[in-house]
């Protein structure tokens, strides 16, 4: 479908279809924020393989990633063949590829489970401007992958530290908002903001992650 402008793809099968035509010619800038390995794996075959001289290839995942099935993998993959890579705090807000300035794809958030998800094609130049400045600033506050193993989660203050000893615990958000004295609002937005660096999408994932992250987080 095209709407002044944008095209709209729906479904990885038809992104796929049409990726080869989308990522053509790209000879300078390659740009992809992603919060899985898999949102743009149905991209990923027909997307620039090779580095060619002069062709700056940037991709940038959320703190989920390394806990993916294979994300580890792929990621060392992306090293290996010069792509610099990056891991934000917490998964980006928009996720999307930028290509030469020129173009930028945008995918939706995840509606109803099993529903084709749905990318928006935009070659406007103000818009592609503007996405590609909003990676660029997420870029800029994102870990290299080498450093982010070395210390992948962030420092910690007494109250983030209290609540992601309640996650560990698998204490209720009532027994863990009553332990520490803060409303049950309160918590729960401690909750979400921790759930977010910790790429965790569930509350048992984030008391995995709670215990590793007591005996990893800098203090």
């Amino acid at each position: 479908m095209t709407t002044e402008g944008i095209v709209t793809l729906r479904g990885e099968a038809e992104l796929a279809r049409r990726a080869g035509a989308l990522f053509e010619g790209v000879r300078r800038e390659f740009l992809c924020a992603a919060g899985e390995p898999g949102t743009w794996s149905a991209a990923a075959g027909r997307a620039p393989r090779a580095l060619p001289s002069g062709l700056v290839v940037r991709k940038m995942y959320g703190p989920g990633v390394l806990h993916a099935p294979g994300g580890g993998e792929l990621l060392d993959r992306l090293a290996e063949a010069g792509v610099e890579v990056r891991i934000s705090p917490a998964p980006p807000a928009h996720e999307a590829i930028v290509v030469d300035r020129r173009l930028a794809v945008l995918a939706a958030p995840r509606s109803v489970p099993g529903e084709p998800r749905t990318y928006s094609v935009v070659r406007d130049p103000g818009v592609v401007a503007g996405v590609r400045a909003l990676f660029e600033t997420a870029w800029e506050t994102s870990a290299d992958l080498a450093t982010y193993r070395r210390a992948p989660f962030p420092r910690l203050g007494d109250a983030e530290r209290a609540v992601l000893r309640a996650l560990a615990a698998g204490h209720t958000d009532e027994a863990a908002s009553r332990r520490l004295g803060v409303s049950l609002r309160t918590y729960r937005r401690r909750v979400a903001a921790l759930m977010a660096s910790l790429g965790a999408r569930s509350r048992f994932q984030a008391g995995l992650r709670a215990r590793e992250a007591l005996g990893r987080a800098p203090r």
